[in-house]
């Protein structure tokens, strides 16, 4: 299946109300996976900086709204460690999809992950039928996992940040 490139015509709107829309330029898929794969691996999460040969090297939040062209204001959005039941439980009511089908998919990911070619397909059944809301989240949720949380897998995202988008897309005038 294609990767996403852009939105589709029909939820463009939905995904610039989001604020979000800067990222589908920045995104791994755009990028070199390579030099990517190296800043992962760079990253070290008890200081949320990078320790490069050189030296170590902090990102602020100013940075990030400088390159990533994002606002940045308010309290940022606190992740905890779900379990695959809870995983299960966010899908199915976010992404309206079946809790057979969700479970299959955790266990195939040995957790409360998702597969990106799942959530694409996922992504293309709610265009077709014009959920137009959960299509949005499926797309962001893609989006967020190419760009700020990318991580060594390359294929799988955490559910943990659907959440995220748990009241974004219900706030949008359709």
């Amino acid at each position: 299946m294609a990767k996403f490139k852009r939105s589709d015509p029909e939820i463009e709107g939905l995904v610039a109300a989001s604020g979000l829309s800067p990222l589908i330029a920045c995104s791994l898929d755009t990028g070199n996976r390579g030099l990517m794969s190296a800043f992962v691996e760079c990253w070290h999460k008890e200081t949320n900086s990078f320790h490069l040969l050189v030296r170590e090297v902090t990102f602020t939040l100013d940075d990030v709204a400088s390159l990533l062209h994002l606002l940045v204001v308010g309290a940022f959005h606190s992740f905890e460690l779900l379990h695959v039941d809870d995983a299960v439980d966010m899908l199915v009511e976010l992404l309206e999809v079946s809790a057979v089908e969700v479970r299959a998919e955790t266990i195939q990911c040995d957790g409360s992950y998702v597969r990106l070619l799942w959530l694409r397909d996922v992504y293309q059944t709610k265009i077709k039928a014009c959920d137009w809301i959960v299509a949005v989240r499926a797309y962001l949720l893609h989006l967020l996992r190419c760009t700020l949380f990318a991580n060594k897998s390359a294929t799988h995202v955490h559910v943990v940040f659907l959440d995220a988008l748990r009241d974004l897309c219900t706030c949008m005038i359709i």
